[in-house]
């Protein structure tokens, strides 16, 4: 974890400041932190809280979501990448919970970290994708952030069972699923994100790859459709050929235009 750390201090931008392990909360006694990158100069800056994926019971802070540091920071941006409580030891919505807190952390410490609490946004991959997207649909208030970017984020659940044909361990796991039926299809639905799209809600940036075996790309081009007839603003960047997950992507250049897209979008939503 240190190696990694040192990594990623390495690429970042002289005289910026990379500050590690922050406890932002303690639900039930468990500690959740945070590590937070400060860019150089006054600010205030718009600020990204990233969620890692994982499957809702794996991954950290540091791990699958890296390869967002390095283009966020060189676009100017403060981040936060956050852990959160995992299941199955925490039921949904434990996961979408510790999100919101992250958001009220950062704005009460807006200050000391140089965040313009007005262009604040939440970039998920996988199972963060589901929980960000599901975050900026119910956000309000000082849990209301300005931007959301879900990568390859499974937007409806009972959807996305229907077309793998299973409902799925991990979510199963998560909202504590024993069996198919209209109480699992019930569950499924609360927590999907797709079933609080609204007018108000911020404008998403869905990047999905078309070769995703984990998360159907359809997901992506459906919740955008949602949006857009409710009054919302969305945009599908479409990844040709990719497969679920961006650590993947690293290894085609093919596959490295999103994050081009990503910082663009990011000024233009923020600015």
């Amino acid at each position: 974890m240190r190696l990694l750390g040192l990594l990623i201090i390495s690429l970042l931008p002289l005289a910026a400041e990379l500050r590690t392990d922050i406890e932002f909360a303690k639900p039930g006694g468990v500690s959740l932190t945070l590590d937070a990158y400060v860019p150089e100069g006054k600010g205030p800056f718009p600020a990204v809280i990233i969620v890692h994926g994982g499957g809702w019971r794996n991954g950290t802070k540091t791990t699958y979501v890296p390869p967002l540091f390095e283009p966020l920071s060189k676009g100017g941006f403060a981040w936060f990448t956050i852990n959160y409580r995992l299941a199955p030891a925490h039921r949904f919505p434990a996961q979408a919970d510790d999100v919101f807190e992250a958001i009220r952390w950062v704005k009460k410490h807006a200050a000391e970290y140089k965040v313009d609490v007005k262009r604040m946004a939440l970039i998920g991959e996988s199972a963060g994708g589901h929980m960000v997207s599901y975050v900026g649909a119910r956000g309000k208030g000082e849990t209301a952030v300005a931007a959301v970017i879900p990568f390859y984020g499974p937007h409806d659940l009972a959807a996305r069972a229907r077309k793998l044909g299973a409902i799925g361990e991990n979510v199963e796991r998560l909202l504590d699923i024993n069996a198919p039926g209209p109480e699992a299809e019930e569950k499924m639905r609360a927590a999907s994100p797709i079933t609080y799209v609204h007018k108000g809600m911020p404008p998403y940036l869905m990047i999905h790859g078309t070769e995703d075996k984990a998360v159907p790309y359809d997901q992506s081009p459906l919740m955008c459709a949602k949006m857009k007839e409710a009054g919302a603003r969305c945009e599908v960047f479409t990844v040709e050929g990719a497969p679920h997950g961006i650590g993947g992507w690293e290894k085609n250049p093919a596959f490295q235009k999103y994050k081009e897209k990503m910082v663009e979008w990011l000024r233009q939503t923020l600015k």
